[in-house]
């Protein structure tokens, strides 16, 4: 008679996206009980709402010798609070298996990867609609026996290997009955297929399963920031002249800035930050949280996003190496890349001389010659000479850039922000450090970078009008609320609940001042 904790089967529920080979660590895992004669099942039951189709895989192992037992009955599906181990290739997975209630503290291990693949609700927002990863990685924890959580999808792509392997490698590390490491190992060679770096991943995952502790997930200072040496005089100017807590920042800037445009232009945002950060120094509280908030938003404007700049990041080598690293294609495997372009006739007027371009907007004749060729958008094959050669010449505007229409206005309205931070910090800390925030409804280009400049607007227009009692946590319920949906509907809405009396039509005096 059999024990009755032998005669339980190892239950185990894989979840992962498509592309990351679940299928493949479930074959993995049975090919590695059956070898050894014991009794094993999967199944699976693909999404298809997820990000790239979500998928629940479960399998059941009898760790028994065949023969030995009657043919075992397995479930075909999980059932909450009665599985062993949970295996999330990503670390929103991890937190749905604690959500469907698969994760159990007396019972489950978790072994999950800590990065994250955003859902399409994250990437849609306006603002910064990424999930709290800290919230998610804190409730994998509560919720578990043991949690076993790093970057696997890290650890895969430098073995040059997918992330089921690397998983493969954690579960094997567990130690768990029917799962030894030579018999995982001899599996994957069975295979057939990049068994080399399925190999390499699949060690390089059990040496990192070997440590249960839970990591953070994020980044780890180095205690040194590498500077480029074109930039070496800004960095040292940073420094010599700045609180260390804005270091990390700034450097972040001027890289920015200096990469978009040249080693001028990174000064010229430094020296707009030299305002600030004198600003901070007769008006702080101590914290720099205003000189790091500009110092962020800032190069993010400074660097906005017109054709040169598009073009130019569509031809960079690094990209053309991570669609290939992403698409898993093999070396000396023919890639080609379709990219999707619908500038307006704005966008092309916005790269002359500023006469030319406002004569472009006005004229007539030029929008009904223009106009039909811009109505549509455009394939370019990005991966082709002559596509290639077409992005290349527009990327060259870049050079003249300084002297296009779109910088002049660009250059004004960040004038005008600037000036509004100065104007309120000398009253209002909290408010200036608002201000600053606001320049996050400002992104993309075309008609993204339209609606959210008239958001902008219309919010800039009422500071003065916000109670003096509380107007940093007004214009902070005006910009959430700007950057609910793309509509403005939100943001009228506030409008209204603050200025019940007249607000409906300020807002639209405002929305067409916006738009004018």
């Amino acid at each position: 008679m059999q024990p009755e904790a032998a005669m339980r089967p190892l239950k185990i529920a894989i979840l992962a996206m498509g592309g990351e080979g679940g299928g493949v660590l479930v074959d993995w895992i049975v090919q590695t009980a059956e070898r050894q004669g014991l009794h094993a099942q999967s199944t699976s039951v693909p999404g298809v709402a997820q990000r790239t189709g979500a998928t629940i895989y479960y399998v059941e192992i009898l760790p028994l010798i065949r023969g030995t037992v009657e043919t075992p009955i397995f479930a075909l599906m999980p059932t909450p609070g009665d599985v062993d181990v949970v295996i999330a290739s990503e670390l929103m997975e991890a937190a749905r298996a604690v959500q469907r209630g698969l994760v159990t503290p007396d019972r489950t291990l978790l072994i999950a990867s800590s990065h994250r693949v955003y859902a399409l609700q994250e990437k849609m927002a306006m603002g910064d609609g990424r999930m709290d990863s800290s919230a998610f990685r804190a409730q994998c924890e509560r919720a578990s026996r043991q949690l076993v959580l790093q970057d696997f999808a890290a650890v895969a792509e430098k073995a040059g290997s997918v992330i089921s392997a690397s998983l493969f490698g954690a579960l094997a590390a567990a130690a768990l009955p029917g799962l030894p490491r030579d018999m995982c190992e001899e599996a994957i060679r069975e295979g057939g297929v990049g068994v080399a770096p399925s190999l390499k991943a699949f060690a390089a995952g059990f040496l990192a399963g070997t440590d249960a502790r839970s990591e953070d997930g994020e980044a780890r200072p180095s205690g040194l920031i590498r500077v480029d040496p074109r930039l070496a005089c800004l960095a040292q100017r940073i420094e010599r002249n700045y609180s260390p807590s804005t270091h990390a920042m700034l450097h972040a800037g001027i890289a920015k800035t200096s990469d978009y445009q040249s080693t001028d232009y990174a000064k010229l945002y430094l020296d707009k930050m030299d305002e600030v950060h004198r600003l901070e120094a007769a008006r702080g509280d101590g914290s720099f949280r205003l000189t790091n908030d500009v110092a962020r938003h800032l190069a993010l404007w400074m660097s906005f996003e017109d054709l040169p700049r598009v073009a130019e990041l569509k031809i960079r080598k690094s990209r053309f190496e991570r669609v290939r690293q992403e698409i898993g294609a093999a070396p000396g495997q023919v890639v080609r890349i379709n990219e999707y372009f619908h500038p307006r006739l704005e966008e092309i007027a916005d790269t002359l001389p500023p006469a030319l371009g406002r004569f472009v907007l006005r004229s007539r004749l030029v929008n009904s010659l223009l106009g039909p060729l811009t109505r549509n958008g455009r394939v370019v094959r990005s991966s082709s000479l002559v596509g290639f050669l077409v992005l290349y010449g527009v990327s060259r505007f870049k050079a003249v850039r300084k002297y296009s229409l779109r910088y002049r206005h660009e250059m004004s309205e960040i004038s005008d922000w600037l000036g509004r931070i100065a104007s309120a910090a000398s009253h209002d800390y909290d408010l200036a450090c608002e201000i600053a925030q606001c320049q996050r409804l400002i992104k993309g280009y075309s008609d993204t970078h339209a609606r959210g400049m008239r958001n902008f607007k219309s919010i800039m227009s009422v500071i003065a009008q916000l109670p003096a009692v509380d107007a940093a946590s007004r214009l902070k319920q005006l910009r959430e609320a700007a950057l609910a949906d793309e509509g403005g509907t939100a943001l009228e809405a506030v409008m209204k609940s603050m200025a019940p009396g007249d607000s409906s039509r300020d807002f639209g005096q405002v929305q067409a001042r916006s738009l004018a």
